[in-house]
């Protein structure tokens, strides 16, 4: 047990142990080695095939590399961290470290669900008001919606992450978590009816509802002009562009919204863990997976940049030879 102490004196905090036993820590550390390569391939080939495809600069894939960016940035904010102490059988993470990892993950994580909420309009103006896409989505529109995502991100990260740390630490230093995330750094608070981080939280929390309720307002209307395409065909068309997005944000709300909205009766370390997982590491890896399988501009671009790299590669080993 770490013996109480004020946030002055913390010059580290202890990160959960993924596993007690030496073989589980370095199967713990193979298992994230896997996903966060997938998910560097998978973000990295997407964010390539877009922009050196020409025929992929468009909104919704403009958008997609914004959000394959967000990805990126999500796994390498947790996942080398955790690496790094099953490996070297070590919990420790400095209070600026820490601090960095609280900033850089609210930051990402923000960001993706701005970008979700953005592609979401993508979708519904593509479907609902076709004729007005270009003016409503043009070039400069697109990049000032990415530029406030990004921006308003930033803000959301840097008030929550002055507002978690200037709170006084007097519970010890154990994270309940793998990484540092607020609701585990406020349960080492000295006091739980600090004002300002509630109303922090507070504005948070309305700003999310306000996206989710945007989301399902957009869906519905585009469920409604989709039914009424007279030909099937042309329903399955318009449908099948908003099921990669459908999937995504489905996997990014559901997982992320049982992690820190569960009953108290049903929560376990192991359990928590694995949510914890599915919602930070899981879904960088798969976001790619995604929008390559259902899209099929996104797949050809992938095939011919591949064929292209792979015919590269063939001649300089024959050259060389």
């Amino acid at each position: 047990m770490q013996q109480k102490s004020n946030s002055s004196s913390i010059s580290h905090f202890l990160l959960l142990a993924l596993a007690d036993t030496r073989q589980l820590q370095l199967l713990h550390f193979c298992l994230f080695l896997g996903i966060s390569l997938a998910a560097l391939l998978g973000n990295g080939l997407v964010i390539s095939a877009v922009a050196c495809g020409h025929h992929l600069h468009s909104p919704m894939f403009f958008f997609l590399l914004n959000l394959a960016l967000a990805d990126l940035g999500s796994i390498c904010t947790t996942v080398p961290k955790a690496m790094h102490n099953s490996l070297w059988d070590t919990r420790t993470i400095s209070y600026a470290g820490c601090s960095e990892q609280l900033f850089l993950f609210v930051f990402f994580i923000s960001a993706e669900f701005s970008l979700l909420t953005i592609m979401c309009y993508d979708r519904y103006v593509s479907i609902c008001k076709p004729l007005h896409y270009g003016t409503l989505l043009g070039s400069r529109a697109c990049a000032h919606m990415a530029a406030a995502a990004w921006a308003s991100a930033f803000l959301n990260a840097l008030l929550h992450t002055a507002n978690t740390f200037s709170l006084p630490l007097c519970q010890g230093n154990a994270v309940g978590q793998f990484f540092c995330e607020i609701p585990q750094i406020l349960k080492l608070s000295c006091s739980h009816s600090n004002l300002r981080v509630l109303g922090v939280l507070l504005f948070s929390i309305c700003l999310c509802l306000g996206c989710f309720v945007f989301m399902v307002f957009s869906y519905l209307q585009i469920f409604r002009a989709v039914l009424r395409i007279p030909s099937e065909q042309g329903r399955h068309k318009a449908f099948s562009t908003c099921l990669p997005h459908l999937a995504v944000l489905s996997l990014f709300l559901s997982a992320g919204t049982f992690a820190y909205l569960k009953p108290p009766f049903i929560s376990s370390p192991s359990l928590d863990l694995a949510l914890s997982v599915l919602y930070s590491v899981v879904p960088p890896a798969l976001n790619p997976v995604i929008y390559s399988l259902r899209d099929k501009e996104l797949k050809d671009a992938l095939r011919k940049m591949m064929s292209r790299c792979f015919s590269g590669a063939t001649n300089c080993l024959f050259s060389s030879a």
